[in-house]
């Protein structure tokens, strides 16, 4: 497979309207992993996982069974799977937000599993309730494959870039609210408390962090990238020399970013990648006097 072929290209106005119905559809099974799990610490439990075929909740518990659920982006369905051998499945097509949490929530009834959450997107400007939303209905199958088989590329990359790290580091996991791949390392100090924000972003930055991830842009970055910050920020940071040459400070989002489009057009993508994570990491930690040392796997 040539890195064209597993690195492909989203720049497309079709995926836009895709993305926007995926994001709720997503938000409404992590919030079902939300409901059931037992909180982890920054929230990793009701965080999505890449697999072979798509996206996948944790194994969720529910009175005497457990169950996940997985978006198959190969056979495009939706699948419940629980662990006394029922199944269900719901078609990945063109359909509402409100028709999906609809179909969703009475094929969890049909395997008596009665879950109820808060229906509000988050992380969204305009938020429109699940139940209500006939506004995001679409969904192309090349697109939303295309997503998933960028996720299958960069996670080997951020796996072994993690592996590196011996200290704590959150798994390589998708966030739904923010709709995103990330890792996140952690240099095991308290940071500074953050007057003003809410209970999630408390919880996520209770500790200084060096967090990496993939998302699909916003605001002033409209393509999607790579991005690299860290939490508090460290005096000369975004000063710092970092790589590939396409890698840039934002001073809107307080992150290095660095173009998909560039990455995937590079002759050696992984290597760019692996280049941008690495030397974000480097300058963080140095200029946070990280205590890396102790932190970090030596190799012999």
């Amino acid at each position: 497979m040539t890195s064209m072929q597993s690195w492909p290209s989203l720049v497309s106005e079709r995926w836009r309207d895709t993305y926007a119905t995926l994001h709720m559809w997503t938000q409404i099974v992590g919030k079902i992993s939300l409901a059931l799990t037992p909180r982890t610490n920054h929230f990793w439990n009701t965080a999505l996982h890449v697999t072979s075929r798509g996206l996948m909740t944790p194994l969720m518990p529910y009175r005497d069974r457990a169950f996940t659920i997985i978006f198959d982006f190969i056979a495009h369905r939706l699948m419940i799977q629980s662990s006394d051998g029922t199944t269900e499945t719901v078609p990945l097509e063109p359909r509402t937000v409100a028709d999906f949490y609809h179909l969703l929530i009475s094929a969890l009834r049909r395997m008596n599993i009665d879950v109820r959450i808060w229906t509000m997107p988050v992380e969204v400007s305009n938020p429109i309730r699940f139940e209500a939303d006939v506004t995001h209905y679409s969904y192309d199958p090349e697109m939303a494959n295309t997503l998933w088989r960028i996720l299958v590329s960069i996670k080997p990359v951020f796996e072994s870039f993690r592996s590196e790290f011996i200290g704590k580091c959150s798994p390589v996991h998708f966030f739904w609210g923010s709709f995103d791949l990330a890792v996140t390392r952690f240099s095991g100090r308290r940071a500074p408390e953050r007057p003003g924000v809410d209970a999630v972003a408390r919880e996520s930055y209770s500790h200084e962090v060096i967090s990496h991830g993939f998302w699909l842009g916003s605001g002033t970055v409209t393509e999607p990238a790579f991005y690299a910050y860290a939490a508090p920020e460290p005096a000369g940071f975004k000063d710092a020399s970092v790589h590939p040459a396409a890698a840039f400070y934002s001073t809107d989002f307080s992150d290095f970013i660095l173009p998909y489009e560039a990455v995937r057009t590079a002759k050696s993508p992984h290597e760019d990648l692996k280049a941008f994570l690495t030397s974000t990491y480097n300058a963080a930690a140095d200029l946070a006097q990280w205590n890396r040392a102790e932190l970090e796997r030596r190799t012999q």
